[in-house]
């Protein structure tokens, strides 16, 4: 089998009064990230991480945010597309892994329903999904609240042709 590994990264600033999106759910704050569309880092960074993996550039190139259809998108749709993408160029999940990175809300609670909602949006076992999550102990624009980042890892293959 030919195995290919792609990392991803995304970051936005949060911002009073808008909705939180974070592993394809809703969560309950009083920030959201200001982004084009809704601004999911924990979706955007493990589209980068798919994409890079069959070196198929990024989000911002196949999706940008010049772009009015995305404007607001729901970004499980962005990562539906991802994989179909892949499909086409005859790729697979082996597993993903998404660290995200915030002060609060405290997500710990909200991860197996990231990890079933992200599972059944690429169509692979629960199995192959990993999120967690993690502060910075009040350190730097993410410990200050102004900002949230997630880093994700994704491991892909093809099966050889016979």
């Amino acid at each position: 089998m030919n195995f290919r590994i792609g990392n991803g990264y995304d970051v936005h600033v949060l911002a009073d009064g808008l909705p939180f999106w974070l592993g394809g759910i809703q969560i309950d704050h009083t920030k959201g990230c200001v982004a084009h569309s809704d601004g999911d880092v924990a979706i955007h960074a493990l589209c980068d991480a798919l994409l890079g993996a069959a070196a198929l550039r990024d989000i911002g190139t196949l999706f940008p945010d010049t772009d009015a259809e995305f404007k607001g998108m729901d970004s499980k749709i962005l990562l539906s597309r991802t994989i179909g993408i892949l499909r086409e160029h005859g790729y697979r999940i082996g597993n993903v892994d998404v660290t995200i990175c915030l002060q609060s809300p405290k997500v710990k609670d909200y991860i197996p329903q990231m990890c079933r909602g992200l599972s059944q949006t690429m169509e692979v076992s629960l199995d192959q999904v990993s999120v967690k999550a993690t502060t910075t102990e009040k350190l730097g624009f993410i410990g200050r609240e102004e900002g949230i980042a997630a880093y994700a890892t994704a491991l892909i293959y093809k099966e050889k042709e016979v």
